[in-house]
């Protein structure tokens, strides 16, 4: 544990230290809390159908703005519940704050946390290396893109909906990019973010897929599906 502590120390911000492996311990199925911290924890959501000869997906679900884990979950559960998709593990921290560190000043006490719930996961279940996604909504998505993009060498697949801006401290690897926004958004203007941020990407070298809809701030389900389809299949 010294390590690992002394590890992340000297890692430079917004970098994150879990990798998965083979698990120490077998956990549970079904939805739980992680048990991480008694005030601002997360839920982990582990199909029925995971079995640990067959390493998972598994999705970083970020929150938006004062919301928490249950409402982090939000855009993949109803999916995830009615068709087990192909055992996708989902991982929704709370935020230490009322939204996610980078966008209050910088990388901090957010890093650490999601360092904790993803070596607690990758403690107890088998993930695919291969499919490790960081996905978000709003706020949610803006972290997504800021930490998913910082730690490109953990995350493969980095999903967004709805993003604000982006902020990575640094480009390590090339995830994959899926990114969704409605045209009527009233909350985060598709013309001020996305329409901005995705010849961005595509510039830096990055593999961009991207959806409009005719909405406002919301995930609709059908994207969500195309989120999780391109997911999955890639």
């Amino acid at each position: 544990m010294a390590d690992r502590k002394n590890e992340a120390s000297r890692a430079a911000p917004g970098r994150l230290t879990a990798r998965p492996g083979s698990p120490e311990t077998a956990g549970p199925v079904g939805l739980h809390r992680l048990g991480l911290d008694g005030r601002r924890d997360g839920l982990l959501y582990v199909p029925e159908g995971y079995r640990v000869e067959r390493p998972a997906p598994l999705v970083l679900m970020l929150h938006g703005a004062g919301g928490s884990a249950q409402g982090g979950l939000a855009p993949f559960r109803e999916l995830a519940d009615a068709a087990d998709i192909a055992g996708v593990l989902l991982l929704a921290p709370d935020s230490r704050g009322p939204t996610w560190d980078v966008i209050l000043g910088g990388f901090g006490p957010d890093v650490a946390f999601l360092d904790r719930a993803l070596a607690h996961t990758f403690a107890r279940y088998a993930v695919d290396p291969a499919h490790i996604a960081a996905e978000g909504f709003s706020d949610g998505a803006t972290y997504a893109l800021s930490i998913g993009l910082t730690n490109g060498d953990l995350f493969t697949h980095v999903i967004g909906f709805s993003p604000g801006y982006m902020a990575p401290a640094e480009q390590q690897g090339t995830p994959r990019i899926f990114l969704a926004h409605g045209i009527h958004d009233q909350v985060l203007s598709i013309d001020a973010c996305s329409r901005r941020l995705v010849p961005r990407l595509q510039k830096a070298g990055y593999d961009v897929v991207y959806q409009e809809f005719d909405g406002p701030h919301t995930v609709p389900q059908d994207i969500a599906k195309d989120a999780l389809n391109w997911f999955t299949a890639g």
